[in-house]
């Protein structure tokens, strides 16, 4: 049963949006006992029915302009109705408001790597997003227990160290700043949501403090576990871990003594999803049961530990055993790995087990314990920000068929862990999905892609040969979505970056970009004095190495099997947007015009040769793409980079005339990031 539960787990996951989901739900079937495997059917049947109904109550008013009135926190409005999800910036404190606003819906990811705003919103329940147009009233909420637990945690802590104790103890996350970047790099940051650690801390002391009470003690703990899960909220790791602690505690009371983790891991699942049908979608969910399933299939398996080198050693492995179910869902949503997570793991995780139970006496004495919690928490926090500086790998965005030979591929493994099969079997079936998937990079990409930057522009073409050209990065903002997108196609370094002139929503971004991946040559157009937005881009260029290549009209760059023809500026009088680099890149038969911010009058200078693809000038300002070049360049498709302005692009004078030529239109501000085969 359990090989076949595996099998048909990991390929169900990989045909559902669910993931490893599905994976993890019939893998866990495969282990449970009959009268657990039914319920746990019909727990999941029930999920089913529930998935299928409509539950967002805002579906119809999509669109509306409404008045909410209700309690804000953490920036999700909670009215008699609902919840909604708040826009608005700065972001408001937590409070009691009444807000005016348009309903929208969630947007879905824009780009390649991008946050999935929808998918996100649906794994916490919430189907729409208040954009708040005005605060007609608010007032603050009265100070209550959670706020006088954290001013006693907090007292005599500095603030990065009462940040994390915070975050440790009350799962509160948003003072940690560039912390919760390291602890993400070090592949730490599991340790800040508040999950099994944090509750079986908290269970062994209650059961500890409760002892008088004899077998009542777990119930008494049962209940204070219940109040702390009310108290903090419940997220996915939370409620994961609050659930199988209240098992083991009813298992106790009722001197059943051990509960097999597996078993109860399912119930788990169950009970959660038949409370919470939409975190099925949520990602912290996924991560969390994947964890626990990873570290429960390895230790029955272990021998007993004995001495600091057995414990380590079982520590090392059961880290190891987590992190190889979690791997494909970790590179796919966050496109890196850090190598040195394991050992990470191993050696800062000690100091977060004394900084949990040190913040829970803290919030009852206050500042008694602030000095030897000061220093622990300085000391922890050194490790994390070192290790954060260690090496990463990373990855592309998981096609379903990715994950499914991943998981297909470490199934044998685990029935071999469980002697269903033979370790050479395991062994040499493993190796042939490993195999298989690496046929998939026999294929090298030939694309074009047009990123959604807002009002922007930044496009990369990528080409056999691990050829890849990246056109301009947009405003500041846009850099990190733009090193996103990268990291999600598994680009990790560029042939070519192309400034193609210094305004700040073309090159904003690049300083980012070239500090971020590897970077063969920069090229812009010849300096000037006046370039004050350039600078910062060269200076970077020089810091890191990269040569700077300065080209204009008559320039020919070869890259690869692609050949890059500038033809502008051509003139040293050009000023403003009759400077930028105009070029057409040639890839067999296939040929993309690229033109900046260039007006009519410069496209005039060109000399024209039908192109497949038009990337519109000045994100279809009316004073580009003129009469001339349509007729002259022949495109068949035209894109245009342009998100919400003022100035009315693209123009309708624009659009017209691209429909009078018969060229296809695509827009980022409509469709998000743009892919064009170039097969």
């Amino acid at each position: 049963m359990i090989p076949h539960a595996l099998g048909l787990g990991a390929l169900a996951g990989s045909l559902t949006q669910l993931g490893p989901l599905a994976y993890l739900s019939l893998l866990l079937v495969g282990w449970l006992p009959k009268p657990e495997r039914w319920a746990f059917a019909g727990a999941f049947g029930l999920l089913c029915l529930r998935l299928l109904l409509p539950s967002d109550p805002w579906a119809g008013q999509i669109g509306s302009r409404v008045e909410l009135e209700g309690v804000v926190r953490e920036g999700f409005l909670s009215t008699p109705q609902g919840r909604v999800y708040v826009r608005h910036f700065p972001l408001l404190k937590d409070g009691r408001y009444r807000l005016g606003g348009v309903l929208q819906r969630p947007q879905g990811r824009r780009n390649p790597g991008g946050f999935d705003q929808a998918l996100w919103l649906r794994g916490v329940g919430v189907g729409a997003v208040l954009e708040v147009e005005r605060v007609l009233w608010s007032q603050p909420l009265p100070r209550g227990p959670r706020d006088a637990l954290r001013a006693r945690l907090e007292a005599g802590l500095s603030p990065p160290v009462a940040a994390l104790a915070a975050a440790l103890t009350l799962g509160e996350r948003r003072d940690l700043g560039e912390t919760y970047g390291e602890f993400q790099r070090s592949g730490l940051a599991h340790a800040l949501a508040l999950s099994g650690l944090n509750v079986a801390i908290l269970t062994g002391f209650l059961v500890l403090l409760l002892s008088f009470a004899g077998p009542y003690r777990y119930l008494g703990a049962l209940a204070i576990l219940l109040a702390y899960l009310w108290l903090v909220g419940p997220s996915p790791s939370l409620v994961r871990a609050e659930i199988m602690a209240a098992l083991v505690l009813v298992a106790l009371f009722v001197g059943k003594g051990r509960l097999d983790v597996l078993a109860a891991l399912g119930w788990a699942v169950a009970l959660h999803l038949l409370w919470q049908p939409s975190a099925i979608y949520s990602l912290s969910f996924q991560l969390s049961y994947l964890a626990v399933l990873g570290m429960a299939l390895v230790l029955p398996k272990l021998p007993r530990p004995s001495g600091l080198k057995g414990w380590l050693l079982a520590g090392f492995v059961v880290t190891l055993a987590a992190q190889l179910l979690l791997l494909p869902l970790l590179l796919h949503h966050f496109h890196s790995l850090p190598l040195l997570s394991p050992i990470a793991n191993l050696l800062v995780l000690p100091f977060l087990n004394l900084l949990v139970p040190l913040g829970f006496v803290k919030m009852f004495l206050g500042n008694w314990l602030a000095w030897p919690f000061e220093w622990l928490g300085r000391l922890t926090l050194e490790l994390v920000g070192l290790f954060a500086r260690g090496p990463q790998l990373f990855w592309g965005e998981i096609s379903p068929v990715g994950f499914a030979l991943y998981y297909l591929g470490i199934t044998p493994l685990l029935a071999a862990l469980y002697g269903h099969i033979s370790w050479r079997r395991g062994v040499v079936l493993t190796g042939s999905a490993v195999l298989a998937s690496s046929l998939s990079l026999l294929a090298p990409a030939a694309e074009y892609w047009q990123l959604d930057v807002g009002q922007g522009d930044s496009g990369l073409v990528r080409l056999p040969g691990g050829v890849e050209i990246l056109v301009d990065g947009g405003r500041e903002w846009a850099g990190r979505r733009v090193v996103g997108a990268l990291r999600a196609l598994g680009v990790d370094d560029l042939e070519l970056v192309v400034a193609t002139h210094p305004d700040a929503d073309h090159i904003g971004g690049l300083p980012e970009v070239l500090e971020s991946v590897g970077v063969g040559a920069l090229v812009t157009g010849p300096p000037q004095p006046q370039d004050a937005q350039e600078r910062p881009l060269r200076a970077v260029a020089q810091a890191r190495g990269i040569r700077v290549i300065e080209a204009g009209a008559g320039s020919v760059l070869e890259v690869g099997q692609a050949r890059l023809r500038f033809l502008g500026p051509g003139h040293n009088g050009a000023q403003d947007n009759a400077r930028s680099l105009v070029f057409v890149l040639e890839w067999r038969n296939r040929r993309i015009l690229f033109t900046g911010d260039a007006p009519i009058s410069e496209e005039r200078r060109w000399e024209a040769r039908p192109i497949d693809i038009l990337k519109v000038g000045h994100h279809g300002s009316a004073s580009s793409t003129g009469e001339e070049l349509l007729e002259g360049f022949r495109p068949r498709l035209a894109v245009i980079g342009v998100g919400a302005n003022v100035y009315g692009h693209p123009t309708p004078a624009v659009l017209e005339r691209l429909r009078r030529h018969g060229v296809a239109v695509r827009r980022t501000d409509l469709e998000g990031a743009i892919r064009v085969p170039l097969r």
